[in-house]
């Protein structure tokens, strides 16, 4: 018994091993005419194995393109369009431009909260900041509170404040009340279980 292990690996499998038989007995025929007429049958066969995409002129073009590699581009035919070359199969992709990595003082108040306290920092409509810098400092109370349960003063989240905004953002206790620790753990604890009332 012949297994599939043993035999030539297949360029791409999800066309399957008579695809990639009927393109290599294509290889062997001679007449040039003859071997497009052929090129054109496999196409046809693929496209059958994509029903809904066949009549899609940019999966023809990526069907021909698959044919040229399941060839190993020796495929010598009047290609209907400007198939993939082997060179860029090979060639690296472009490199992702990635931010620099910005270095995080507190971590349990996370990533982003940096890019919110310096959009605050920099508004000039004194209400709209006060009102932005509220809510930036509730929003780290509940970061802190998920990351220490046993709670936190409203002091604390100021001085952090002040500190990450490098003095430009400056809240009180005295002035400010920052929304309850119960309030803001209400969505992240599961429900308990309701009582049965007694009849």
């Amino acid at each position: 018994m012949r297994y599939n292990t043993k035999m030539k690996r297949l360029v791409l499998p999800e066309y399957g091993r008579n695809i990639q038989n009927m393109v290599d007995y294509c290889l062997t025929i001679e007449d040039r005419n003859e071997r497009t007429d052929c090129a054109y049958s496999i196409i046809s066969t693929m496209g059958n194995l994509f029903p809904q995409l066949r009549d899609l002129t940019e999966f023809k073009h990526l069907l021909w393109d698959h044919l040229a590699i399941m060839s190993d581009f020796k495929l010598d035919i009047d290609y209907p369009y400007e198939v993939v070359e082997r060179e860029s199969l090979k060639a690296d992709p472009n490199r992702v431009p990635y931010s620099e990595p910005r270095q995080i003082k507190f971590r349990h108040y996370g990533k982003l909260i940096q890019g919110m306290i310096e959009k605050a920092a920099s508004l000039t409509d004194e209400e709209e900041k006060r009102e932005l810098s509220i809510y930036i400092a509730n929003y780290m109370k509940k970061c802190y509170i998920m990351y220490n349960k046993d709670g936190v003063a409203d002091q604390k989240i100021f001085d952090d404040l002040r500190d990450l905004s490098k003095g430009d953002i400056r809240l009180s206790s005295e002035e400010v009340a920052l929304e309850d620790c119960k309030d803001l753990l209400a969505g992240q604890t599961p429900s308990s279980s309701k009582k049965k009332k007694k009849k």
